[in-house]
């Protein structure tokens, strides 16, 4: 399967892990949360783990990709204030100012 169209997301935060599982078809997410997010990935869209913090999906479908990628970020979409979450490689994140103590 040639693949044309990929996303790369990065992980970011302590404990933060992703691996994939038989063949890129099911994707695991150590998020933070009291369990391991389980994804199954569609048939048109492959998915790596280069780093466990770094995901790539790749596929000749554009749009089943993007809407993978986008499925994978929902679980932990970045958080304003200390930058955590899933992210796409090129996204920039408006960082907010904390609570100021006087």
């Amino acid at each position: 399967m040639e693949a044309k169209f990929f996303r790369f997301l990065k992980i970011v935060g302590v404990g933060f892990k992703a691996r994939a599982e038989s063949e890129g078809r099911l994707l695991y997410l150590k998020l933070g949360y009291s369990h391991e997010v389980e994804l199954t990935v569609p048939p048109a869209v492959r998915v790596f783990c280069f780093k466990p913090n770094i995901v790539c999906c790749s596929g000749i479908d554009k749009q089943r990709v993007h809407q993978f990628a986008a499925a994978v970020r929902s679980c932990k979409p970045p958080e304003v204030y200390k930058g955590k979450g899933i992210m796409y490689i090129d996204e920039v994140i408006k960082k907010k100012q904390g609570k100021k103590s006087h």
